[in-house]
């Protein structure tokens, strides 16, 4: 089989984990980055190059771990040079974007995977074993929470794509679909409020999601002072209020959470999910099999993101219809 020729964009924290889990798993790496590439290509010994053309030129597969203003313009740009795609989430600023993507591969035959890498975490899998195997879900809470980015940076800039249930509560957005399925109802809070589309810190926000199967998701985050420790926990209850599944259990020492912000130590590295989510869309790619994150997620999440802000903006909980993104990513 012929090596994997993998093309990073951008040379950030996550850019980290990323190379060692390509090295891991065989693949030639090579980064274009405006800035940050030479601490990279020194710790991985990867190849830099100064353009997208020749980063298309050395590339089978293009990974973008850029900030998310430029997820669209890249992701478009790699999908007509024939480059199949992996995107960090959020796939794009909003859903109109995301789903503009989506259908550019499609017309252009080339693959789309929307990088929600909790999705691969050992624990939310096993939540989502643990529904397979029960009842349906009725009740499920999910939080997440996190000192927040510096002060200054884009993602507290709701027009640039920032905000901290697009960036951060996504994930937690993506899981609830993930875990109860079609969503009917957003309702979302902020505390404090944005200002002029300018995201306060601290920060917090809750996101109400109303299942079409009855079930009602939670979801707590939180963009703190420094020194917040990064912690998630999920919490899944079925109808009688019996527990399916709960992370972490009562009373257990947190676990420690391999961050995109730091490297992983070698040893770690196979078992990343990080790795073993690229694994999974490189071997989909070979093998024309979809992977367990479709490029329709993504553009759902962004979508369901979407709505919280309009949910924030009116003060009440909105309608979300399924069927208008299935009319959106399916437009010619």
């Amino acid at each position: 089989m012929e090596q994997l020729r993998v093309g990073l964009i951008g040379a950030g924290g996550i850019a980290g984990v990323h190379s060692a889990g390509w090295q891991q798993l065989g693949a030639q790496v090579s980064v274009y980055s405006r800035s940050g590439a030479a601490g990279l290509v020194a710790r991985y010994a990867i190849n830099e190059v100064h353009s997208l053309e020749d980063l298309f030129h050395a590339s089978d597969l293009i990974s973008i771990l850029t900030p998310t203003p430029s997820h669209h313009s890249y992701a478009m740009a790699a999908i007509a040079a024939g480059k199949d795609v992996i995107c960090e989430k959020p796939l794009a600023e909003n859903a109109a974007r995301a789903a503009e993507i989506l259908r550019a591969a499609r017309a252009a035959g080339t693959r789309l995977f929307p990088a929600h890498v909790v999705r691969f975490f050992p624990e939310y899998a096993a939540a989502k074993a643990a529904v397979e195997a029960a009842s349906e879900p009725a009740v499920l809470t999910l939080s997440r929470s996190s000192a927040g980015p510096s002060e200054g940076s884009w993602f507290y800039n709701e027009d640039l794509g920032g905000g901290i249930i697009r960036d951060q509560m996504i994930h937690d957005i993506d899981q609830a679909c993930w875990l109860a399925g079609e969503v009917i109802s957003v309702e979302a809070h902020q505390n404090p409020p944005s200002v002029e589309s300018m995201v306060p810190r601290p920060v917090r926000a809750q996101v109400i999601l109303r299942h079409r199967n009855g079930a009602l998701s939670t979801l707590h985050g939180e963009w703190g002072m420094d020194g917040l420790p990064f912690s998630t926990s999920v919490s899944i209850e079925a109808a009688n209020g019996g527990t399916i599944f709960a992370w972490p259990e009562r009373d257990a020492v947190p676990a420690s959470v391999n961050e995109p912000g730091g490297y992983l130590p070698v040893q770690d590295v196979a078992s990343s999910p990080y790795t073993l989510q690229n694994a999974e869309f490189a071997a989909a790619r070979a093998s024309g099999e979809p992977a367990r994150v479709s490029p329709y997620d993504g553009v759902m999440a962004v979508a369901l993101a979407d709505a919280a802000y309009a949910s924030i903006a009116l003060g009440r909980a909105v309608e979300f219809s399924a069927a208008a993104v299935q009319a959106l990513v399916e437009q010619p």
